[in-house]
């Protein structure tokens, strides 16, 4: 697969890491949610990325972010895992360049 180059601000290079590294996270919390029928994490999940994904300089999280927090409120779990594997294949193709 290729890689997606990313342009983020210098400033936030020792933020960055750890940014990724959390929606490592969610997504594994998404997918335990989904076992569990959990949608209102899923959602708050999904908003929260909403909210972050642009100011890192991540617009697709930002656009995954809302996708998941709508099927969440709409417990569509098709779209919830459609989302949630972009944003892992996203996720692991991601390139940050910092400029």
């Amino acid at each position: 697969m290729d890689k997606i180059i990313v342009q983020c601000d210098p400033d936030l290079e020792d933020l960055i890491p750890g940014y990724i590294n959390n929606r490592h996270k969610d997504i594994i919390v998404m997918q335990e949610c989904l076992e569990t029928g959990d949608f209102a994490k899923i959602r708050t999940i999904g908003h929260s990325m909403k909210g972050s994904g642009g100011g890192y300089g991540f617009d697709i999280i930002t656009d995954l972010g809302e996708r998941i927090e709508n099927a969440a409120l709409a417990s569509d779990t098709d779209k919830i895992v459609q989302a949630v594997q972009e944003l892992e294949s996203y996720i692991s193709r991601v390139e940050v360049v910092y400029s």
